[in-house]
């Protein structure tokens, strides 16, 4: 009795441990409010709001017809190259077959990571098609291991027979062997779509600007904070599974005269042979089509008129780019980054011809250094009068005559504490090693930014390239990270608003947004110091539009939607005559939004410290990451 009860509990507890997170997430997708501290009542917003959100939309019909096509394409192959296969002699068979087997066992980073190299080598623009190629390429090992079995099980001679008797080598193999490997090539197609349908790694290193799978979509928005909408999908997803699984597994009761029956005749039903013979082909077909016909529309964009940009995420009011659009008929092919780390890699390679960047004030200078940026057209931008003289004479501590870059927003790095949480003055950075706040801080996921605070700390430079320097850094966060809830970039803001911490290192225009949500917040730059910055608009060198991305800058330095983009991001604007259209008088003249530098004699802007100190910082940073 007791085992029977200890089994049972053993197996609620497994049940509980995988499947409390999934009912957690599906109550959160019916929360009104965004926070997940605190429930604000039943709501089905976030599903309107799912199905209303165009980008997540466009992911998930993307991912329906790449897996579709990939899946059906790849079953093509690998059924062809499985029954050659299986037509060679042992050596041979043994051969290829463990070749085969190679991509499968390979990570799928390795994959991908060879698959974006062999694209820039033989020049394939990064898009739709290569994720295709990419899909195909990675599922025909699976579809030729579901097919072999199945080929291994068939009778040769029947084959053979079935020419004898006149039937010509394609009829025979498509009415006596197809018959018999049809279940292995179905499971082939089944495994192959799954795959598909499923797949980050590789996808991520194979898409270009403008185009997202669910998963590539998810990840972006996930880095950037989880929102509701995000409940919503995956609660839809994890749904309809369920449902297909219950009713393949469903199985009504049978009396014994009709399983006596069903042993003697194995016949598909009506409703199986309608499914088979004509709705899952037709729907096929269909989605084939139309995303034929989308995919070409798409594509048909590459000789229209059209601007690339890739900016940092939340960093841009959506109603801007529409109205961009309206105004110059020039279409917006848009996309984020989190880091200037992930950004840089993408530029240096090439791989991806972008018109429009918005790097920091150190990356563009590294830029520079590394030939990677092209002199911006001034006469092209006239509405850069607007942007403040002092803000131009910054950035020419990254940008020396100021050729390559536009001022877009600047700021500081500080502290953002919950006054209800924080029962003492903050004005060091050494709060962020106060074990009373363990599991109550955040730092950002950032090598620069980290080393940067701890720097200032220590009292040293935040571009120190000494390695003694660097080293006390480097132990110092290691021995905070026992206290640090989470490293993170967006997520700060939300958390924070939610209550979820009481301190958090944070760039000054969040700030400023998380104080109009919660306003318990207090934000401060301590005393040791910290980093004053500038993101900055630049053009790639292989940029393909190159005029069309000046007349985006030029757009984004009109007063009016300076001022529009300011309302939106709150990050602080150089745009002074947008600062003067501020209508709030405390805002206009926020300390945080607008400090006096004059009355900060330790800020410090980051600067391009050479390769030597990057790989310096890089290796130092998984350290702490990895202890």
């Amino acid at each position: 009795m007791i085992r029977k009860s200890l089994q049972k509990l053993y197996l609620a507890l497994i049940f509980i441990i995988l499947y409390a997170p999934i009912v957690t997430l599906m109550v959160l997708s019916f929360n009104e409010s965004r926070t997940r501290a605190k429930w604000g009542g039943f709501t089905l917003k976030w599903y309107k709001e799912l199905f209303q959100n165009e980008q997540i939309m466009s992911a998930f019909y993307t991912t329906l017809v790449i897996s579709l096509v990939a899946a059906a394409v790849a079953t093509l192959i690998g059924t062809a190259a499985a029954i050659a296969i299986q037509g060679m002699k042992h050596r041979w068979r043994t051969f290829y077959m463990g070749v085969t087997n190679i991509p499968m066992m390979n990570a799928e980073i390795v994959m991908g990571v060879s698959l974006m190299l062999l694209f820039i080598a033989v020049g394939m623009k990064m898009g739709f098609g290569t994720i295709l190629i990419a899909h195909i390429t990675f599922n025909i090992p699976y579809v030729i291991l579901s097919v072999m079995p199945k080929l291994k099980q068939t009778n040769r001679h029947v084959y053979e027979a079935a020419m004898d008797l006149g039937a010509s080598p394609l009829e025979a193999f498509f009415k006596v062997v197809f018959p018999d490997i049809v279940p292995g090539v179905l499971s082939g197609f089944m495994l192959a779509f799954t795959m598909s349908l499923d797949d980050f790694v590789i996808t991520h290193f194979t898409k270009g600007p403008g185009i997202d799978t669910l998963s590539t979509k998810i990840y972006t928005e996930v880095r950037k904070g989880i929102k509701p909408e995000i409940y919503a999908l995956s609660t839809i997803m994890f749904v309809t599974v369920l449902v297909l699984l219950i009713l393949i597994n469903y199985s009504p009761e049978e009396n014994e005269e009709t399983k006596t029956r069903k042993k003697r005749v194995k016949r598909p039903s009506k409703i199986k042979k309608i499914l088979l013979r004509r709705v899952i082909p037709v729907a096929i077909c269909a989605v084939f089509l139309f995303g034929g016909f989308y995919y070409a529309q798409e594509s048909s964009l590459v000789n229209s008129k059209k601007v690339v940009v890739y900016n940092w995420g939340e960093y841009l009011d959506p109603e801007v780019l529409t109205m961009f659009e309206e105004e110059t008929g020039i279409d917006v092919v848009y996309e984020e980054f989190e880091t200037n780390e992930i950004l840089y890699p993408k530029i240096s390679s090439g791989a991806i011809a972008y018109d429009v960047i918005c790097p920091s004030d150190y990356m563009i200078q590294r830029m520079i250094k590394n030939d990677l940026l092209a002199e911006i057209n001034f006469d092209n931008i006239p509405n850069i009068k607007n942007i403040g003289k002092e803000y131009m004479d910054q950035s020419r501590q990254f940008d020396p005559e100021n050729k390559y870059s536009v001022p877009y927003c600047w700021g500081t790095v500080g502290i953002l504490y919950n006054k209800t949480m924080v029962d003492e003055p903050v004005t060091s950075w050494s709060i962020l090693w106060d074990e009373k706040y363990k599991d109550n801080i955040l730092m950002q996921d950032s090598v620069r930014d980290t080393f940067g605070v701890t720097l200032k700390y220590l009292g040293y430079s935040l571009n120190s390239t000494d390695l003694d320097e660097l080293t006390k850094a480097r132990d110092l966060l290691i021995k905070q990270k026992p206290l640090v809830q989470a490293y993170v970039i967006d997520q700060v803001r939300d958390k924070m608003i939610g209550n979820e911490a009481a301190i958090g290192v944070i760039y000054s225009g969040e700030a400023i947004y998380t104080q109009k949500e919660n306003p318990d917040l207090e934000y401060v730059v301590p005393k040791e110091g910290s980093n004053i910055w500038i993101d900055s608009w630049v053009i790639p060198k292989n940029a393909e539009n190159k005029e069309n991305g000046e007349k985006f800058i030029n757009f984004l330095c009109r007063p009016d939607i300076a001022l529009k983009n300011f309302e939106y991001i709150t990050y602080s604007t150089p745009n002074t005559e947008a600062r003067k259209m501020i209508e709030d008088e405390s805002i206009r003249n926020s300390k945080i939004a607008f400090p006096d530098l004059s009355k900060y004699d330790n800020l410090e802007t980051f600067q391009y410290l050479g390769t030597e100190a990057d790989q310096t910082y890089g290796e130092l940073w998984n350290q702490v990451k990895s202890h």
